[in-house]
């Protein structure tokens, strides 16, 4: 009932301030939702998809994936942006969190400290400076998640500096962070956490970007120091053919003050067909090498090394509806997987889903 009274209140006044001034406002609100359906073939009992997918998760269900109400503030030098959130996205990604910082989307706050340049300091909870797949499908090629996405950070909290170049071919930004996609740090922990980000485009069909997270995501009694690394390059080749390459790596102590380390990895390429501006199709490979589950805790032989592959076609009903459909596989080194609760090396399912922003 809480949560339901916020949000009304949020409607409310952004009806107030619409009102108000019909022809510019620095404050501004918008929306989304995406509804979603999904069948497992694993045809798991509970519901629940396997444990390393954190979007779209539910198996035999029609539930909403991600829906938010968001307000942007921007005036001369200052930025401000708060979204709530709800949907199975948030119950997942932030089942650590306490209270109701499960349902913050988005709450920053910025100020620009030059006058000539696009130079900015902001602080507060962020969609995460990694990867290329955000938590808002429509953004996204695919209608779910690759691997690599979905165990990696979707956002993060802290502050940041960031640095946008005035033909728009450069983007440089550094991050002081609580942690690995945390709001609150973890008990016990007081070890800083960083990033940086580059982005570079050339051209206007290239993309190229650098990612990175360094820090401990642990008690500092057992601090186990993590490198991350992701880097990815997005290529328009023609008005209908794209291709994003994609590849994760990270490397973990295996004790404190270890000089040994356990290692992952992660490739992904995605093909994009568009033959008109309403129809698209997208074709993605991927695959996911954690042996010593670090990321993604097997406790089988091998870990967790698999593949993904997926096929998925949008339709653009309106401008700002789409509606997906995809069909995508896991094959797996080791029986990581369950069909009909017996342990197997592979998972097949179906997705469908409605996304409408407003």
């Amino acid at each position: 009932m809480k949560k339901l009274i916020v949000l009304t209140l949020f409607f409310m006044a952004a009806k107030v301030v619409a009102q108000t001034d019909s022809t510019y406002t620095p404050l501004t609100f918008s929306g989304y939702i995406e509804t979603y359906y999904t069948y497992d073939f694993g045809q798991p009992s509970n519901h629940n998809r396997p444990a390393f997918v954190y979007s779209h998760n539910r198996h035999n269900e029609v539930n909403i994936n991600l829906a938010f109400v968001k307000a942007v503030y921007q005036k001369d030098v200052i930025r401000a942006n708060v979204a709530l959130m709800a949907g199975t996205y948030a119950n997942t990604n932030l089942s650590a969190e306490p209270g109701v910082l499960k349902n913050i989307f988005e709450a920053n706050a910025g100020i620009k400290i030059s006058k000539q340049k696009e130079l900015w300091v902001d602080a507060g909870i962020f969609a995460a400076h990694i990867g290329f797949e955000s938590a808002i499908g429509k953004d996204c090629w695919n209608l779910t998640r690759s691997i690599l996405a979905d165990n990696s950070p979707y956002f993060e909290t802290g502050a940041k500096i960031s640095y946008a170049s005035n033909n728009g071919q450069w983007f440089v930004s550094g991050l002081l962070l609580n942690g690995w996609q945390r709001i609150q740090r973890t008990d016990g922990n007081n070890t800083p956490a960083f990033g940086h980000q580059l982005t570079f485009k050339p051209t206007s069909k290239i993309i190229l970007n650098s990612s990175s997270f360094v820090g401990n995501d642990k008690p500092d009694s057992v601090r186990q120091m993590r490198y991350f690394h992701n880097f990815y390059g997005i290529f328009q080749l023609s008005q209908k053919l794209a291709v994003t390459a994609g590849f994760d790596i990270g490397a973990e102590q295996k004790a404190k003050r270890s000089s040994n380390y356990n290692t992952w990895y992660a490739p992904v390429v995605i093909l994009k067909i568009s033959p008109d501006s309403k129809n698209n199709i997208a074709a993605r490979v991927e695959y996911y090498s954690d042996e010593n589950g670090v990321i993604i805790a097997t406790g089988t032989p091998n870990g967790f090394k698999t593949w993904g592959y997926s096929l998925n076609y949008d339709y653009l009903i309106r401008n700002n509806v789409m509606w997906r459909i995809e069909g995508r596989g896991y094959s797996g080194k080791d029986k990581t997987f369950e069909k009909a609760g017996k342990p197997v090396n592979n998972n097949f399912f179906l997705t469908t889903s409605l996304a409408i922003s407003f």
